[in-house]
């Protein structure tokens, strides 16, 4: 019998060491990606002015976003795979799940802004709302802006109650992690807290779900016009707009599979009342599949990646 209990907690600890691999591999191909992305879209901003787009913006806040969220939300469970129990004290452990909120909470706000600001690229100028296509331009960086403040306030309550876990290994409120746990129970608070959390991720995913509607219904409309016009001028004038929508269509439908997978998880553990790890590994590479892959989306509608862009700047820059 002992013997068995061994060989069974043996399989655990190498079941625990391959997720610890593979999330490596994961978040270090995602981090990298998103950090060569937002290396790019700086690199645009300061050197090559003249080739930014409007969309750079959102898109450069969306890769450090989800660069961060890999490192700070997948960091702890590759440290613990690994049997590592890292010393995080309470400043530690604040940090840490304050910078994964936050930067999740952006990564849902980019998405959808980017999304919306896609869907009006591409309405037609007889559109009602078509005013906007001269002004979204300029409201994007002041909305960034309100979305970081938005952000860094809503979860700032949150903290407030979050310790690190030491030695205790029961929550006294229904949350905890690996790292962390609630100090107190404010019930009022906490529902305050995560009904504005929860209207705001309601707000942003039915944002997303209206523009990839309007969106796919504007590309059918186009296609049936061009199965009667068969202008070749006409086509290539439109495909550039089309390609960047249909990238952004995959970027929501990965981003709610992500988010309702998420969720779902999480009522199920609630549900079943105990806090399974391996579920919880689960959960957490589902929840760092959308920051991973998100570059390498971006990456086929740039048309701007080009060594020779580097090279032939490097030696202007350069040059005496």
């Amino acid at each position: 019998m002992a013997g068995r209990s061994k060989r069974h907690q043996q399989t655990m600890i190498s079941s625990d060491t391959l997720f610890g691999i593979f999330l490596t591999i994961q978040t270090g191909v995602g981090f990298i990606g998103n950090a060569l992305l937002f290396t790019f879209y700086m690199y645009i901003f300061l050197i090559l002015p003249h080739q930014k787009k409007p969309a750079d913006g959102i898109l450069a806040h969306l890769t450090l976003a989800n660069a961060l969220t890999l490192i700070f939300r997948c960091m702890p469970h590759i440290i613990f795979s690994f049997g590592i129990r890292p010393a995080l004290d309470d400043i530690g452990c604040k940090i840490v799940l304050y910078v994964q909120r936050v930067t999740r909470g952006i990564s849902l706000n980019a998405t959808s802004l980017q999304s919306t600001f896609q869907a009006v690229t591409i309405a037609p100028h007889s559109c009602k709302w078509s005013w906007l296509k001269k002004k979204i331009s300029a409201l994007i960086h002041p909305s960034l802006l309100f979305f970081w403040v938005m952000n860094m306030v809503m979860y700032s309550y949150f903290m407030v109650n979050i310790v690190a876990r030491g030695n205790v290994t029961h929550a006294t409120c229904g949350y905890y992690t690996q790292i962390c746990r609630v100090m107190s129970c404010d019930h009022q608070g906490v529902v305050i807290s995560v009904s504005a959390i929860f209207i705001q991720d309601l707000f942003f995913l039915f944002l997303m779900a209206w523009n990839s509607v309007y969106m796919m219904t504007v590309l059918s409309r186009h296609h049936k016009t061009a199965q009667h016009v068969r202008s070749r001028t006409s086509s290539s004038r439109s495909s550039p707009e089309h390609k960047a929508t249909h990238i952004v269509l995959i970027l929501v439908c990965c981003f709610v599979f992500c988010h309702w997978s998420n969720i779902f998880l999480l009522m199920y553990t609630e549900l079943i009342g105990t806090r399974s790890w391996q579920l919880e590994n689960i959960n957490n590479f589902i929840s760092s599949f959308y920051p991973t892959i998100v570059p390498f989306i971006l990456i086929k509608n740039e048309n701007r990646i080009s060594g020779m862009n580097f090279i032939s700047t490097r030696s202007r820059v350069f040059s005496p």
